[in-house]
């Protein structure tokens, strides 16, 4: 199998067949190598073999007790209705609350933001919780720096390059969020940091973030953009949304036949 010989060869195939790499997973990662690709695209399985023992370590620090107060509180806002998390106090809710405060200890200076939890929940639905942190640590550090520090800094200049990019891209979508003084950080926060994962039907979800281990933060960028102009992006669209309140509706609860998959991962793989 492709994949499998792949993981074989990884360092090869990523030093002189990356772009083969990349097809395959806009292709989409067979759902039972997805754990294995991803570890191995973001780097995470060479962090975890570098530091071993050390997410026990981490377990077994107290942690700050005011970060542990609001993780505790968060812990059954993470899809209660998959079956990993639905029990309150269930293993799935146990592993979320272990990776997140492990993170605190790992990181006390940024601690913990709400937008980890969802990212945290994914990955754990996919690997075992010491496999997920070592992710988790990739996605804070080397996908996204900074959009999970205190100030939002990150996000907000993400949010005015987003923008310039929707005004070439797209700029009937811009003129309409420019008329009524819609701030990209208004909508684009939860998408950007959360990675789709509140936003998009699952399977999309899961095929974004294929794409974003394989090529980065442009990914997230891309979908952006392709939702944006799926939903703002004609007159007939914008007919229906004559003010700020229509058009935060529309971007906060985006239909799930906004876009199909197929039609999203192929916008996204075209699309500067």
């Amino acid at each position: 199998m492709k994949w499998l010989d792949m993981f074989c060869h990884w360092d090869k195939w990523v030093k002189h067949h990356f772009q083969k790499v990349k097809l395959r997973c806009r292709k989409g990662i067979p759902s039972s190598l997805r754990s294995k690709a991803w570890q191995l695209l973001s780097d995470s399985q060479e962090l975890l073999e570098a530091n071993p023992g050390k997410f026990e370590e981490l377990e077994r620090e107290p942690g700050e007790a005011k970060w542990l107060d609001i993780i505790e509180k968060d812990l059954h806002r993470q899809f209660p209705f998959h079956e990993m998390f639905a029990a309150r106090g269930g293993h799935g809710q146990q592993d979320l609350f272990r990776i997140l405060k492990a993170y605190t200890v790992y990181r006390p200076d940024e601690g913990y933001c709400q937008a980890q939890a969802p990212v945290a929940a994914v990955l754990l639905m996919h690997m075992p919780a010491e496999q997920a942190f070592w992710c988790l640590v990739q996605i804070c550090e080397k996908y996204l720096p900074g959009y999970y520090s205190a100030g939002l800094e990150a996000i907000q200049l993400d949010g005015e390059i987003f923008f310039s990019l929707l005004r070439r891209t797209c700029p009937m979508a811009y003129r309409h969020l420019k008329k009524f003084k819609i701030d990209p950080i208004l909508y684009m926060t939860e998408w950007f940091m959360c990675i789709f994962s509140r936003t998009l039907p699952w399977s999309s979800v899961l095929r974004v973030w294929d794409m974003f281990f394989c090529e980065g933060v442009k990914i997230v960028f891309r979908v952006g953009l392709v939702l944006l102009k799926q939903m703002l992006g004609s007159v007939d669209k914008l007919r229906e949304l004559q003010g700020m309140y229509e058009t935060m509706e529309r971007l906060r609860n985006i239909s799930p036949d906004t876009i199909r998959e197929e039609v999203l991962v192929q916008e996204v793989s075209v699309s500067v």
